[in-house]
């Protein structure tokens, strides 16, 4: 089912359900993150099970004691967590995610990069979903379509290899779509930067995952995508 954003917020459109939630794919994952955080009622662990930058004005915990975790839940109701790598950005916490999840109502997992391209197809190794997770989120940038392969998607040749495209064809909706079904990662699809294409483009995109079982909500994150 498609659901256009707006008439209700985002985590009551992917029925958000308590526990660990992975969000993965690309054009505003880390965005979505965030409002999430802001949207739900109860306690939120922000975290990765890869890397992710920190989150301005939500307080950063780096432990392995979880009654800690509790303590900190108790005063405030969103943190992230991870431990500290390169370039400033975080890893996976030290604490099982499964463990977190007995301390936070959510626990929302950044589980995969894309360079900050609107689209992408995941490598073997990729994405790294935690075990226990209760909802995977696969996240789209609608300003890929409409450019060539090699400028739109992460990993364009495993982009072209799975859905027969080429580089420097041009992403159409039907082929977004398509990259999707062949992974069959995600449990709903957001199409976010839907200001960016006209209505038409983003009903091809939804209908063409409709009849692989998927649902989707298109919308505009009110939040600088990333």
């Amino acid at each position: 089912m498609a659901v256009l954003g707006g008439f209700m917020k985002i985590c009551e459109q992917l029925h958000m359900i308590k526990g660990i939630t992975a969000v993965i794919g690309s054009g505003g994952k880390t965005t979505l993150l965030r409002i999430l955080a802001e949207e739900l009622s109860g306690t939120v662990i922000l975290t990765t099970s890869t890397h992710i930058l920190p989150f301005a004005g939500i307080p950063l915990l780096v432990t392995d004691d979880i009654e800690q975790v509790r303590r900190v839940l108790a005063l405030h109701r969103v943190i992230c967590m991870g431990t500290p790598a390169a370039e400033g950005k975080l890893t996976a916490p030290s604490l099982p995610f499964s463990v977190l999840a007995d301390a936070a109502d959510y626990v929302i997992v950044e589980a995969d990069g894309s360079k900050r391209l609107p689209l992408k197809a995941h490598a073997s190794h990729e994405p790294v979903i935690p075990e226990n997770t209760r909802k995977t989120v696969c996240v789209v940038g609608a300003s890929g379509f409409g450019k060539p392969v090699e400028q739109a998607v992460h990993r364009p040749e495993l982009f072209c290899a799975r859905i027969g495209a080429h580089m420097s064809g041009i992403v159409t909706p039907e082929l977004a779509a398509q990259g999707i079904i062949a992974e069959h990662l995600a449990d709903i699809v957001v199409l976010n930067q839907a200001e960016t294409v006209s209505p038409e483009i983003a009903k091809r995109f939804t209908e063409a995952l409709k009849s692989s079982g998927f649902a989707v909500v298109c919308t505009t994150l009110n939040h600088t995508s990333e």
